[in-house]
């Protein structure tokens, strides 16, 4: 019978949960012993600013494994990694920049699991930039660190479907169950000394940044389509937001609806091309309508402040919008380039 590997685990999302728990069930304790736990030190929360830990060290203080929580790599740091004497260290949204040296401690190395289909996406927002994006697909990539930023060789990915309803909370549910398809098959390989990595395209590589609170402005000349892809992969954080009535709104989901099928409650929607963009045309079944500089957007999840995020249609009978309103328009910050985003 093969040992198992002695595997570190570093991150600091609850993403990882999925994994970390076949990481300790019957198949996965074949497989790997996990020896630490690296996770970023315990932060303020919420609006009281309590003091709390993230779910993954919550997650290995209940089995008993050790947890290290350093600010940043030291010398110090390395040497409680080395002394855990272990084969390979796995890392996901970890949220610190790892040394040469603390990389190359593990005798198999330092991999990283990264939520986008490397070259594409690099960077800290690759679920929200990819369903943003208009992406149909995304993935969880393993590669291996190197300093560059998520620009070493990868070794193997596990594919998922972005539907068209698929918010970032959907799509990270699916890229967690798909982080263990993705270490179950390749530890073996790792372990057996067969698992190969290959360069990437460098030259065909996008870059994400950090989202920030402004990142949810909509312009409503956009095509509709557009924007309803920034809506879902912005919620629910930073959450795309507008003004109806006088107050904030914040929009939750949305799609695109053809005129052809819009049924509407209020008079027949003239043409989008002779409506401004912003213009509320009325509703349907699924959502309040509004015209866009391509097509209508349908939004279909709606929460006003003190409120919670309600289905249009509920949301309406309390808060109706007729329709003629003109909702105003805000430039909308790019999210991906060809080259990485300077500090901000």
């Amino acid at each position: 019978m093969t040992t198992p590997l002695r595997l570190v685990f570093l991150g600091s999302d609850a993403i990882a949960r999925p994994l970390l728990d076949w990481l300790v069930s019957e198949v996965g304790r074949a497989q790997v012993e996990i020896v630490g736990v690296f996770t970023q030190p315990d932060r303020p929360v919420g609006r009281g600013q309590k003091i709390t830990a993230n779910e993954i060290k919550t997650w290995a203080l209940a089995r008993g494994l050790p947890v290290f929580q350093p600010e940043k790599i030291t010398d110090e740091v390395r040497a409680q990694l080395a002394a855990l004497a272990p084969d390979v260290s796995l890392v996901m949204a970890y949220g610190h920049i790892l040394r040469d040296t603390f990389i190359a401690t593990p005798r198999l190395g330092t991999l990283n699991l990264h939520t986008s289909l490397l070259p594409q996406f690099r960077g800290a927002s690759p679920i929200q930039t990819a369903i943003a994006s208009g992406e149909r697909q995304t993935g969880v990539t393993l590669m291996r660190i190197v300093r560059e930023l998520d620009a070493g060789p990868l070794a193997d990915v596990e594919r998922v479907k972005i539907e068209p309803l698929d918010t970032a909370l959907d799509i990270e549910a699916k890229l967690a169950a798909a982080c263990v398809l993705l270490v179950a098959r390749t530890l073996p390989r790792l372990a057996a000394s067969a698992l190969n990595f290959s360069a990437q395209d460098h030259s065909s590589a996008t870059f994400c940044r950090r989202l920030e609170k402004g990142d949810g402005a909509l312009d409503f000349v956009a095509p509709a389509a557009e924007l309803a892809a920034r809506i879902n992969g912005l919620f629910p954080w930073p959450t795309c937001g507008t003004e109806l009535n006088g107050q904030s709104v914040k929009l939750g989901l949305a799609d695109v609806a053809p005129l052809s099928d819009a049924a509407l409650t209020s008079s027949p929607a003239p043409q989008s091309s002779l409506v401004a963009p912003g213009t509320v045309l009325g509703v349907d079944a699924h959502g309040l309508l509004v015209a866009t500089g391509a097509g209508v957007l349908r939004l279909r999840r709606l929460q006003r402040p003190g409120g919670r995020m309600l289905p249009a249609a509920e949301f309406l009978r309390g808060f109706p919008v007729a329709s003629g309103t003109q909702i105003a328009s805000m430039p909308m910050p790019a999210l991906c380039g060809p080259s990485p985003f300077p500090p901000r």
